[in-house]
C-alpha cells in the first residue's frame, strides 16, 4: 500500500499493563517489526459518558466540526474492543486536518469513572494538545465556558529552556474529567503550519501525550516495533512546568515521536515525583479513563504477530475483521504499549 492511500485512510479516521521488564528487544525482533511499520497516526478516540454533552462541549467550545455519526455492533466490534456486546455509538469531530473520535456506549453501558482525585502524573494520564492562534483569546473562552482547571492560568515556559521556551500551555478538562491542553507555540517552534492561523483561533491537534514509567521501554514499543521515529526531545522543570502540570516538583523528561503523516505521540516520563499510579489492570474501552490512539498499517496481521512475540499484550484476539467499513476500515486490533495506554492498529 502506497503511503497517499494510508494518508487517505488518516482522514477516513477523522471521517494487567504491561510491564516494562515484558517488552523483550531482540534484534531479531526489532527488525523484523520494522518491515511493518505504522505509517500515519489517525484519530484520537476517547470514550465518553453523554454523547451529546460532550459533542455540545468540543464543537461550541473548542470549534471541532462533526464529520461523522454512526452507530457500530456485532461480535466483530465486541472483539476488537475486548468488550462483549458492544454497541457504540461513534462520533467523528474535526479541527483543521485532525480528528477526534468520541465513543459512547449504549451497552454495556459506560464504564467507571475517571478517579476524582486523578493526576498528571498517573500513568493512565492521556491528553491532546490543541493548538491556539492567541492563548489570552482562547483561555478567555474556556473562562467564559467554566472548564475544569487544572493549571491555575497559562503558563509560559522558560527562555533558558531551548526546547521549550516561549511555549505558552494551559490544561483543563472535558466534562468526563478527559486532561486536555491548549497550546501556542512562539515563532521558530513547532510545525510551521501552527504559524498560519487564517483567522482561526483554535487549529488542530499537535499531538497526543501519554505518561510512561520508562521512557526507553515506550521506545522499544512505539520506534522499534511501530517504527515512528522521534522527532524532539526535552528536559521540563521548573515552577511554570509545576503549576502548567498541576505537580509539585514535577520535572519531566519529555520525548516526542512521529508517523510519516497525523498528530505526533509525545511521553511524559516523571523524573520526579515517581509516585503515579499504574493504569487498572482491568480497565476496559468503555471505562471513562480510556484513550485509544489509532493508527494505520498495511500489514496489521505480521505486526500483530511481532508485537505478540516481544511481549506486548494484544486486547483483541489477534486481528478482527469487522462487519461492515463504518469507520474507514475493516480489520485491526488493540495492542496495550508498557504502562496500558492502548494503541488500535487497523487496515483499509
Amino acid at each position: 500500500m502506497k503511503l497517499t492511500r494510508l494518508a487517505v485512510l488518516t482522514l477516513a479516521l477523522a471521517a494487567p499493563a504491561l510491564r516494562a521488564q515484558q517488552m523483550r528487544s531482540a534484534p531479531a525482533v526489532v527488525h523484523a517489526a520494522r518491515r511493518a511499520v505504522v505509517a500515519a497516526v489517525g484519530a484520537i478516540a476517547l470514550t465518553v459518558s453523554d454523547m451529546d454533552r460532550s459533542v455540545a462541549f468540543y464543537s461550541s467550545v473548542l470549534r471541532f466540526q462533526m464529520v461523522g455519526d454512526t452507530v457500530v455492533a456485532g461480535e466483530g466490534y465486541d472483539r476488537l474492543q475486548g468488550v462483549p456486546g458492544s454497541r457504540i455509538r461513534v462520533v467523528r469531530l474535526r479541527l483543521g486536518v485532525d480528528t477526534l473520535q468520541l465513543m459512547a456506549w449504549g451497552g454495556p453501558p459506560p464504564g467507571r469513572p475517571a478517579p476524582a482525585d486523578a493526576r498528571s502524573n498517573d500513568r493512565w494520564f492521556q491528553h491532546v494538545a490543541i493548538i491556539v492562534s492567541d492563548m489570552d483569546s482562547a483561555y478567555a473562552v474556556l473562562q467564559a465556558h467554566g472548564v475544569q482547571r487544572v493549571s491555575p492560568a497559562p503558563q509560559r515556559l522558560p527562555d533558558w529552556n531551548p526546547k521549550a521556551g516561549g511555549i505558552r500551555a494551559f490544561y483543563f478538562r472535558d466534562p468526563d474529567g478527559h486532561p486536555l491542553e491548549v497550546l501556542q507555540f512562539p515563532p521558530g517552534k513547532g510545525d510551521p503550519k501552527w504559524q498560519r492561523a487564517e483567522g482561526r483561533l483554535f487549529l488542530g491537534i499537535d499531538h497526543t501525550a501519554i505518561v510512561v514509567a520508562s521512557t526507553d521501554a515506550s521506545l522499544r514499543f512505539y520506534r522499534d516495533l511501530l517504527g515512528l521515529r522521534i522527532a524532539g526531545k526535552s528536559l521540563n522543570y521548573g515552577p511554570e512546568q509545576e503549576r502548567l502540570n498541576n505537580v509539585p516538583g514535577a520535572r519531566l523528561r519529555i520525548t516526542s515521536l512521529r508517523a510519516p503523516t497525523g498528530p505526533g505521540i509525545e511521553f511524559l516520563e516523571y523524573v520526579s515525583p515517581r509516585d503515579g499510579r499504574p493504569a487498572p489492570a482491568d480497565e476496559r474501552a468503555n471505562d471513562l479513563v480510556h484513550w485509544q490512539t489509532i493508527v494505520a498499517s498495511s500489514a496489521p496481521e505480521p505486526l500483530a504477530a511481532r508485537l505478540t512475540a516481544a511481549g506486548a499484550r494484544l486486547v483483541s484476539p489477534g486481528v478482527v475483521r469487522v462487519e461492515d467499513r463504518a469507520l474507514g476500515f475493516d480489520r485491526g486490533f488493540l495492542v496495550r504499549d508498557p504502562d496500558g495506554h492502548v494503541v488500535q492498529v487497523v487496515a483499509p
